[in-house]
């Protein structure tokens, strides 16, 4: 279960706004029940890329032993 501004990591791509597996997001919003989330991506200067409606299935927690890794943004 995830909680408003867990800092989360996309399972799989998602073609339709360019993230891929191993995307960074914070979680914006919970649903009723934590059955889905809004998740925020946004660039290393903090513009927002998308915000994406999704499930536990989607993400899962950042790890304390991982480091981020930086890679371009093309607008789909």
């Amino acid at each position: 279960m995830f909680n408003e501004l867990d800092t989360v990591v996309l399972s799989h791509d998602i073609k339709d706004f360019n993230l891929t597996r191993g995307d960074v997001g914070a979680i914006v919003h919970c649903h009723d029940g934590n059955k889905a989330y809004e998740v925020e991506f946004i660039t290393g200067e903090g513009k927002t890329i998308a915000v994406v409606t999704l499930t536990n299935r989607d993400i899962r927690p950042m790890e304390r032993q991982e480091i981020l890794h930086v890679r371009s943004y093309a607008v789909a």
